[in-house]
């Protein structure tokens, strides 16, 4: 009999099981259901601006990716409009925008300036990938974070895209691996095969994203490296300047001494030796002469190159300012 009972628990055991799996089963496919409800409910009606059309295709989104960044019914705006959803220095990489959660809204600021073409492409795909990592499970999130984790930790190469996720750490320190999933969806060319195939469910050639990235990421590196190699020019004219500028004072204070022989010679009447003396006097004036016209040659290029250096680092200073906070309305 006890044999019997024991079975019988086994089997009731397991018919309980069975009923909490096809529960937790019914529970999962009602969140889907209602967040079906919800995007149906929130999509009724709108129809997408061209922009708005125009980045979802320029992103090469998919099918889900598109809805998700419709759901939030997308703005692209600039000045108090913006301010007003998107607080300023939210992001820390190379974007101007925001998600509010719950898919009350994405905002991408409108940026007109020809040389940053494609931060408003990064920016859309970075905010949708936000909108689908709150979507994500708790199991789907937790080999997703897994993944990105692993990478931050082992394979991430890039200086810039670790400084990124440092000032998260600072500033989001609760978000930051959501942040990592939009940054490394968005900004990172080579990602481990696990990861390139959990973003192929949102962008269907995520490198034409990258490529976004890298041109307008271009724009600062190419000025960056103008001001680096004019700032290596500059430091060996400097040299060369302070050590010819050391030997004509070196040399300005051996004429004198010659000129006040030469003069104490003529005074004296020992016109045999000024004669002698006149000659050599007049080698180490030429010489001195043709070292100061180099030098002053020299000082000439010293200033061009300053002024040309200048001016790409004023460039690189007003490009880094329309990506920043500073640059918003209210913060002006």
């Amino acid at each position: 009999m006890e044999v019997l009972h024991l079975e019988q628990a086994m089997k009731t055991k397991r018919a309980q099981v069975a009923v909490l799996v096809v529960l937790l089963g019914l529970a999962s496919g009602i969140l889907l259901e209602r967040q079906a409800l919800l995007d149906w409910w929130h999509l009724r009606g709108y129809i997408a601006p061209a922009s708005v059309v125009q980045l979802a295709g320029d992103d090469t989104m998919t099918a889900k990716a598109r809805d998700l960044f419709y759901v939030n019914h997308p703005d692209i705006t600039a000045g108090n409009a913006f301010t007003s959803h998107c607080p300023a220095g939210s992001e820390k990489t190379v974007v101007l925008g925001c998600y509010l959660g719950n898919d009350h809204g994405i905002y991408v600021y409108a940026v007109t300036d020809a040389r940053l073409d494609g931060v408003e492409q990064v920016t859309a795909a970075h905010e949708t990938l936000h909108a689908a990592y709150r979507r994500l499970s708790s199991s789907e999130r937790t080999k997703v974070d897994a993944m990105l984790v692993d990478y931050y930790q082992h394979g991430l190469t890039d200086q810039r895209i670790k400084d990124t996720i440092a000032a998260y750490k600072k500033s989001e320190p609760n978000d930051v691996v959501n942040e990592m999933h939009s940054v490394f969806g968005t900004e990172v060319a080579t990602l481990p095969p696990a990861l390139e195939q959990y973003y192929k469910q949102y962008f269907t050639d995520r490198a034409k994203i990258v490529a976004y990235t890298a041109s307008y990421q271009g724009e600062f590196t190419s000025r960056h490296n103008q001001v680096t190699a004019y700032d290596t020019q500059l430091k060996a004219l400097n040299q060369q300047i302070t050590a010819d500028e050391t030997q004509l004072d070196q040399q300005k204070a051996a004429l004198d001494s010659q000129s006040s022989q030469l003069q104490n010679e003529r005074t004296s009447g020992h016109v045999a030796a000024y004669n002698n003396g006149v000659a050599s006097y007049n080698h180490a004036a030429d010489a001195y002469n043709t070292l100061l016209a180099n030098t002053k040659d020299l000082i000439n290029r010293y200033n061009g190159i300053v002024d040309k250096r200048n001016a790409v680092a004023l460039e690189e200073q007003q490009l880094t300012k329309e990506l920043s906070a500073s640059s918003l309305p209210n913060n002006q």
